[in-house]
């Protein structure tokens, strides 16, 4: 199970790798209707995510609660929409699309920003995978090993565009590949750290995984609302970014439920 584990939570670091090793392959910027595809992809499957993958077992998993099985649940969602608001004002950051800074001031260069954005973006993701994996390391919760990974292959898939989008316009500004290559793959990195310690806090505090669950898909959805959404609908092919929000809500349900 620990080698399961294991592998499950570093599954999203390779998409975001895999990615990022596109600057090696690719000479020209993502153009702007293949960027809105790929946000808008990004978007569906964390979307999508949240709900089944998260919401739904976390409600099934409150059973005992009677009447209020919905209590866990919806403190969970807003604790991690709390949380994801108190990291957006503090981590400095910009909007991919507009380049509009964000959080704290800093002196940090464009390349970090970015690194950083990604990473923001990463940390629920990161949550969410911890906590299924610690809910199917417990044996009881109803989570299987298919669901589980299911999920972890669903955020790898759309990590793949935001470690290309990271990589790639880093080396178009003069950064060299390898450079451009370890920046992307770096954004990534906060990924399978909040996944170990979202786990590690499951162990120390029995009774959590519900509260855990939602936590992640507040956190989840926040980012989509805030960060990817907008970006959908300010781009010049909002059109094709909706659409392609579709087709990753889709895909990622579709995975849920035959899988899962």
């Amino acid at each position: 199970m620990f080698l399961t584990v294991l592998k499950g939570i570093f599954i999203p670091l390779a998409g975001t790798s895999l990615g990022a090793a596109c600057v090696f392959f690719m000479k020209k910027n993502i153009s702007n209707k293949v960027r809105s595809a790929l946000i808008g992809f990004a978007a569906g499957v964390m979307f999508a995510a949240s709900v089944w993958s998260l919401i739904i077992p976390a409600v099934e998993a409150s059973a005992s609660y009677g009447k209020l099985a919905f209590l866990p649940a919806l403190v969970g969602f807003w604790t991690g929409i709390v949380f994801l608001i108190a990291l957006d004002h503090l981590i400095p950051h910009i909007h991919i699309g507009s380049m509009q800074m964000e959080g704290l001031r800093s002196r940090l260069g464009k390349s970090m920003m970015l690194v950083f954005t990604v990473a923001l973006h990463n940390i629920p993701e990161g949550m969410a995978v911890g906590a299924v994996y610690a809910g199917l390391a417990d044996g009881n919760t109803g989570i299987t090993v298919s669901g589980a990974l299911v999920l972890s292959v669903g955020i790898a898939v759309q990590n793949f565009p935001e470690g290309a989008i990271i990589s790639i316009p880093l080396a178009n500004e003069g950064m060299s590949k390898g450079k451009s290559f370890w920046c992307g793959v770096i954004s990534g990195v906060a990924e399978p750290v909040a996944a170990i310690l979202t786990i590690l806090c499951y162990e120390a505090i029995i009774g959590t995984l519900p509260y855990m669950l939602t936590f992640a898909a507040g956190a989840m959805i926040y980012v989509v609302v805030e960060e990817l959404v907008p970006e959908i609908a300010e781009a010049e092919n909002s059109d094709i970014g909706t659409l392609f929000f579709a087709i990753g809500f889709s895909v990622m349900m579709v995975l849920d439920i035959a899988l899962g």
